[in-house]
């Protein structure tokens, strides 16, 4: 399965432009997340926002607030070797959800950086999942 037109033109935008996506709108800032597919085993790329914690980085398994998790997070959860293109740097990561206090503290200061995350929160009745990934 090919990354929707939207998802595909921003991943190609990303990749021409140094790691950088002139027409996203908002704050948020974007890196590149490979994972395997769980059940296809084929490498599924998504763009998605992220928070730099410490020399790691961290994804919001959001989906716009929808009911359900994002498949990139059933695909990690499945397998939590990941790459991930943060600018114009590509690495190996391992995936871990993020859980209790550090999932709090973490997931608040994602809604204080970018408020669109707390909008999310309120569409959904499910706990959004905060995953940290570590350099490999």
């Amino acid at each position: 399965m090919a990354p929707n037109p939207y998802n595909q033109q921003v991943i190609d935008e990303f990749r021409s432009n140094g790691g950088e996506v002139p027409s996203f709108p908002g704050t948020a800032k974007l890196l590149l997340l490979t994972t395997t597919g769980a059940q296809s085993g084929k490498a599924r790329t998504s763009p998605l926002a992220y928070l730099r914690e410490g020399d790691d980085v961290v994804v919001f398994g959001s989906y716009a607030g929808r009911p359900e998790h994002p498949q990139w997070y059933r695909n990690l959860v499945a397998d939590p070797s990941v790459t991930i293109e943060v600018g114009t740097e590509t690495y190996a990561a391992r995936a871990r959800v993020a859980e209790g206090d550090e999932r709090t503290r973490i997931w608040d200061a994602q809604k204080a950086a970018v408020p669109q995350f707390a909008d999310y929160e309120t569409s959904t009745t499910r706990e959004i999942p905060v995953v940290i990934l570590e350099r490999a």
